[in-house]
């Protein structure tokens, strides 16, 4: 007879065994599958999410001069011995390597102008790009829409004593106030925001932009790369990473990912010990077999051939069904722990994961066993016939 027909009539004989093995297996790797999935799907979630907290690039023209500071940093480009930006350099950022990485790109032209005889800083933006930027925002009003209509920070609105539906003039243009920002205690508090486009033509600046802000999503890409290869297609511009906003990113990913390891890791010993304690018990049990085995012939390799190809099917079959429970389950689990995007679909890798670590565990646990069986003394196994 041969050997894998052995282990295939020992399994059939030891249904029990058999199963409880099975579902100790099945158990853990379907537990890790979940895991595995969720921290994915959570990493992706977080990030979107953190991503939601402002830029985490800024793109100013190279100067020795630092003329203004906004957002918290100092900036160039508004001098004239200064190569601005243009919005052609727009399209650029959107041809490097990792384009699909970049999810919102906010240009911004920086003036300063007089209204109501006190200097503000006038701020032309895509509107569009600006909200999704910068998603805290609480608009009192509405966000403009026409080219004459203007946004105002809360410390413009008491300096000015301006409010809803107001007309200002800028550069002797009247604009008319569609929305007023409260209170962030940022450098927004202090701009007015009109519409890109027409901040250009009112500031005679062609198609100029002063700064681009940038949000990246970092977590499959070191935001070093995306900084290099901006900076390769726009070698007139100076690309920094606001590397606070990037850390918290991947600290509060780092740590998330960490946390699942270690409880699949937990979980694997728990199944290892499992199917040790199983193999031994069953060891202990087929003394009087193996003891016959070894009588008419078997050597000690093939008894130890029949116990890991047991264990060599049953982990196969708990590391395919494994992967695809934990994959069902994934996909009802990560709305409940409040993923708001669920994109889970079937891994050829991940079920090539799920098979080897199932095997891996499956085979290392029965090792010992598998020795201790083929070590059996057959004559005293034979004692007891």
């Amino acid at each position: 007879m041969k050997l894998y027909n052995i282990s295939l009539n020992s399994l059939w004989r030891r249904k029990a065994r058999m199963l409880f093995l099975l579902v100790g297996l099945l158990i853990a790797i379907s537990t890790v599958i979940i895991l595995l999935n969720i921290t994915q799907t959570m990493n992706n979630d977080i990030a979107n999410k953190l991503d939601e907290f402002g830029a985490n690039i800024l793109i100013v023209p190279q100067s020795d001069e630092l003329s203004l500071s906004y957002g918290g940093m100092s900036v160039s480009g508004v001098a004239f011995d200064v190569k601005p930006l243009q919005e052609s350099d727009i399209l650029k950022i959107g041809k490097i390597k990792n384009k699909d990485n970049i999810k919102i790109i906010s240009p911004k032209l920086l003036n300063v102008a007089e209204i109501q005889q006190k200097k503000v800083m006038v701020v032309g933006v895509d509107f569009e790009q600006e909200l999704a930027l910068k998603k805290w925002w609480i608009i009192i009003g509405a966000t403009p829409k026409e080219k004459d209509e203007a946004l105002i920070g809360a410390d413009v609105k008491k300096k000015l004593n301006l409010s809803l539906g107001q007309a200002i003039l800028i550069n002797g243009v009247p604009f008319k106030i569609k929305g007023i920002l409260e209170e962030n205690g940022s450098q927004d508090d202090q701009l007015v925001l009109i519409d890109l486009g027409r901040a250009q033509q009112l500031f005679n600046k062609g198609s100029e932009i002063s700064l681009i802000e940038v949000a990246a999503l970092c977590y499959d890409c070191p935001i070093e790369d995306i900084v290099a290869q901006t900076s390769e297609q726009l070698p007139g511009a100076k690309v920094t990473a606001i590397q606070q906003t990037i850390k918290t990113k991947m600290k509060s990913i780092a740590q998330f990912e960490q946390f699942s390891i270690g409880v699949s890791i937990v979980i694997l010993l728990v199944a290892g010990l499992i199917v040790f304690t199983s193999m031994s018990a069953s060891v202990n049990e087929r003394k009087k077999e193996i003891g016959i085995f070894r009588a008419i012939g078997y050597r000690q390799s093939h008894i130890i051939q029949i116990i890991l190809q047991e264990a060599f099917l049953i982990s196969s079959v708990a590391g395919i069904i494994g992967y695809f429970l934990g994959w069902v389950v994934s996909i009802y689990v990560a709305p409940m722990i409040g993923a708001d995007s669920v994109a889970i679909s079937i891994n050829i890798n991940m079920i090539s994961i799920s098979l080897m670590i199932s095997i891996i565990i499956g085979m290392s646990a029965s090792l010992y066993p598998s020795i201790k069986a083929s070590r059996l003394d057959p004559t005293v196994a034979l004692q007891s016939l």
